[in-house]
C-alpha cells in the first residue's frame, strides 16, 4: 500500500454494475489484445460483496459507483439499479447515467430527485455526440443544480467518432457553469485538459489510471505535468476505475503521491485535496470535522 497519510479516501470513479453488464465489460477487457494491442487483466475480479470489502480494506470510505449507457433506454434502468445499489451499500453515493434518449431530461430530473449526486457519461462507448440538441437541457439542468458529471470524452484509450476535448469544449461554451470532471484527465491530451480547467473554473480532472506504469507505457504524462497542477490543485480528484484496473489500487495512489512530492507548491495539502477534500466536495459530503484549537 502506498504510504499516504490521508484517512478516508474518497474515490470519484469506481464501477459497480449489474452483473450481466459487468460480465460484458470484463469480457471486453479479456480481449484487450485485440482492442488495444496489450493485455488488460482485471485485478479485482471478485464477487460484488468482496469488491465492496476490498475497497474498504484499501482505505476507501466513500465512492461513486459509476454506470454508463451505450444504447437507447439503457441509462434509465442502469440509474435505477445503481441508486438501489447505493441505498444498500454503505459508503456508496447515488449516481446516474446520461445518454441522449428522447426523454433524457425527464430521466435525469428523476435521478436527481432520487438523490443522485454525480452523473457519468461515456462519449466513446456511448457513441454519441455530446453536442446533440436533445442533451442541451440536460447539460443545463446539471449546470444549474451544480451536480457534477464525469465525462469520458478524451481520445484514449481509443478514439471515437465524437471524442476529443475540442468537441466537448463546445458543450462547455454553451454551459460554462457545468461542473464537468474530465475522466482520465482527458487522456491522452493531458495538456488540453489542463487548458480547459484554466478556461472553465468548474472543470475538474480525475486521476483515473493517470501516471501509473500501465498507462505511462502508451499515454505518458507531459514533462510539465506537476508544474501545471499547481494552478488547478483544488480541481484534481481521486479516481481509480476500480475494479477494472490491471494493477493494484496502490499504484494509483503512488502516482498521485509522486506528483505531490515533485513540487514544493503541492506537497501534503495537494495530497489531502486530491484523495479526500476535492472529491468529497464534488459529491456534496459534509465537510470533515475541524480539530479543536490547541490548549494553552
Amino acid at each position: 500500500m502506498a504510504d499516504h497519510a490521508i484517512e478516508g479516501l474518497v474515490d470519484l470513479h469506481v464501477h459497480f454494475m449489474p452483473q450481466n453488464v459487468l460480465d460484458k465489460v470484463w469480457a471486453y477487457f479479456d480481449a484487450a489484445d485485440d482492442a488495444y494491442g496489450r493485455r488488460w487483466p482485471i485485478h479485482y475480479r471478485l464477487p460484488e460483496p468482496e469488491r465492496v470489502e476490498a475497497l474498504r480494506s484499501l482505505g476507501v470510505t466513500t465512492f461513486a459507483p459509476l454506470v454508463y449507457a451505450h444504447r437507447p433506454g439503457m441509462a434509465r434502468w442502469l440509474t435505477e439499479w445503481v441508486i438501489a445499489f447505493a441505498d444498500r451499500t454503505p459508503g456508496a453515493v447515488p449516481t446516474a447515467a446520461l445518454w441522449p434518449d428522447d426523454d433524457v431530461l425527464d430521466d435525469l430530473t428523476a435521478a436527481l430527485d432520487a438523490g443522485a449526486r454525480i452523473v457519468k457519461t461515456h462519449v466513446q462507448v456511448g457513441g454519441f455526440d455530446p453536442r446533440e440538441k436533445v442533451l442541451d437541457p440536460a447539460w443545463g439542468l446539471l449546470a444549474e443544480a451544480a451536480v457534477p458529471v464525469v465525462v469520458h470524452c478524451g481520445d484514449g484509450p481509443r478514439r471515437g467518432a465524437f471524442t476529443g476535448l475540442g468537441i466537448f469544449e463546445e458543450v462547455l461554451r454553451r454551459h460554462p457553469r457545468l461542473t464537468a470532471v474530465l475522466a482520465h484527465a482527458g487522456l491522452p491530451d493531458y495538456s488540453g485538459a489542463l487548458d480547459l480547467a484554466l478556461r472553465y473554473p468548474r472543470v475538474h480532472l480525475d486521476t483515473t489510471m493517470v501516471g501509473t506504469a500501465f498507462t505511462e507505457a502508451f499515454a505518458p504524462l507531459p514533462p510539465d505535468w506537476t508544474t501545471r497542477l499547481v494552478d488547478v490543485a483544488d480541481r484534481i480528484a481521486l479516481g481509480s476505475d476500480f475494479p477494472n484496473i490491471p494493477y493494484p489500487y496502490a499504484d494509483q495512489l503512488a502516482a498521485i503521491e509522486a506528483w505531490a512530492a515533485a513540487d514544493d507548491r503541492l506537497g501534503a495539502p495537494f495530497l489531502q485535496a486530491v484523495l479526500h477534500d476535492t472529491p468529497a466536495r464534488l459529491l456534496g459530503l459534509d465537510p470533515p470535522p475541524q480539530p479543536p484549537p490547541p490548549s494553552r
